[in-house]
Order: structure tokens, then sequence, then C-alpha cells
């Protein structure tokens, strides 16, 4: 027998990964614009919202 060990450890609880999954309403051509841009550079859908979103949050201003 062998004196390695299996370590197990504690499944990560949903959203301790640090990300966060929700459902979001869009326009059907906004679909489509991100699919065709998923299809030009392999990314996935979700990547790119991802993308969009991180670079939206950062750039933009807030009017009062």
């Amino acid at each position: 027998m062998s004196d390695d060990i299996l370590i197990i450890k504690p499944k990560k609880l949903r959203g301790d990964d640090g990300y966060k999954t929700f459902s979001i309403r869009i326009k059907e051509e906004t679909v489509r614009k991100i699919d065709e841009i998923s299809s030009q550079t392999g990314h996935s859908r979700n990547e790119l919202i991802g993308i969009f979103l991180e670079y939206a949050t950062e750039h933009c201003k807030v009017e009062k």
C-alpha cells in the first residue's frame, strides 16, 4: 500500500469564487452583436459580458 494521502478540501460555496450569478434581460439585437463578437474572438458570451461590464463600470461617470 502506498503512503500517498488523498487530500479532499471542502467544496467552496457558490459565490465564494468572487463571482455572482444572476439573470439579465437585454435586447435580441444586443445578443446578436455579442454572439458575433464571440464567434470572431473565441470568447464565450459570458466572458464578453463580463469584460464589457468591467470596462463600463471603470469608465463611467455619474452626473448629478
